[in-house]
């Protein structure tokens, strides 16, 4: 009997791993590119986990910025490694061009988000919004009784000499946001960028105490009281003024810039059904209201319920803000971009 027992007890524990192995084996994979930091943390313990319990599949972050992502699908266009990528608004438009996006497929949530949200006949879609405006340093200008800003030409102001903080417009969507912007009130358009050129270094130029790559050093220079007033997102804000560092956010009079994280299947890749399944899933209500309440993205789905009556309020002031938030040319900035970054870098941060 005794054998007999160890015989039955060994069969069914090599059926239990058969089951777990072919379990396991019909798990599938579905990899996403997309900024690390915020949204992974974000996506990957609040968003994804249920539609990988729905779906009996795993969804792994490949993290990068957008340029980064977007390196990664030109490289491997002829055999997808991944399924689904998020990217900044302006580079979505370039991986569009080069056909690295298949359309989205229509879907009850597509019908739900909010305009301008829908790239290219929907070969890519809006996921994040954003704008980029002023931010200034709230403690600064409290001690000097300077009110806060209200048009792009501030940055121009001469009590802000040696204060602002300008993200270098060859590097970073915020620098070159702002510098359109300026362009813009200076006469010109994105196919017409000489009057900003012209104008750039005799107006803002002599208040400006540093061009930083990224907005990385900006909480630092806040805090050092290095700086006083910058380009920046009314998320970027939140995210400093939950940890304690004194940023207000300002919506210039002549409008912000869109600045959206957009999301498109990548075309060709190896689970097309599911992965346009998991790009489906992400703009729902359900999806993106978790990605609010914990990771404060905004949601471009409006049927998106904001988690507290304290954020519904700031989710509303925000879509104030998109208004008159102005939707750039990406097109020609995409095919004169390498132009104005030589351009920029030889007579502005020379």
């Amino acid at each position: 009997m005794t054998k007999t027992r160890l015989l039955q007890t060994a069969a069914f524990a090599a059926l239990s791993i058969a089951a777990s192995g072919a379990a396991q084996a019909q798990t599938k994979t579905l990899y996403v590119g997309m900024n690390g930091g915020n949204f992974e943390r974000t996506y990957t313990q609040h968003v994804f986990p249920e539609f990988e319990k729905a779906n009996n599949v795993k969804v792994v972050v490949v993290p990068g910025t957008s340029s980064d992502i977007l390196a990664k699908a030109t490289a491997a266009k002829g055999n997808p490694q991944m399924h689904v990528m998020f990217l900044d608004d302006g580079v979505m438009v370039r991986a569009i061009g080069a056909g690295l996006c298949e359309k989205v497929k229509d879907t009850p949530a597509l019908a739900d988000l909010a305009p301008g949200t829908r790239l290219k006949d929907d070969m890519a879609v809006g996921i994040d919004l954003g704008m980029t405006g002023l931010a200034y340093n709230k403690k600064m200008f409290d001690e000097n009784g300077w009110a806060p800003p209200t048009s792009w030409m501030d940055l121009a102001d001469p009590k802000y000499k040696g204060k602002v903080v300008f993200q270098s417009a060859a590097a970073s969507s915020f620098g070159l946001h702002a510098f359109l912007m300026f362009n813009r009130i200076q006469g010109g358009d994105e196919k017409n960028v000489e009057p900003g050129f012209a104008k750039f270094k005799d107006t803002i130029g002599p208040n400006v105490l540093e061009y930083i790559p990224s907005s990385a050093k900006i909480s630092e220079m806040v805090q050092t009281g290095e700086a006083a007033i910058f380009p920046l997102t009314p998320t970027a804000v939140a995210a400093h003024q939950e940890k304690g560092i004194p940023v207000e956010y300002a919506q210039p009079k002549e409008g912000s810039v869109v600045l959206m994280v957009t999301e498109c299947v990548i075309a060709n890749n190896s689970e097309p059904e599911l992965a346009q399944k998991l790009a489906a899933y992400l703009l729902t209500p359900e999806a993106q209201s978790k990605a609010l309440q914990y990771g404060n993205i905004v949601p471009s789905n409006v049927k998106a319920k904001a988690p507290t009556p304290e954020a519904d309020a700031k989710l509303k002031k925000f879509h104030e803000y998109m208004k008159t938030a102005v939707t750039l040319d990406w097109d020609t900035i995409n095919e004169k971009r390498p132009e104005w970054n030589s351009r920029w870098n030889k007579t502005i941060e020379r």
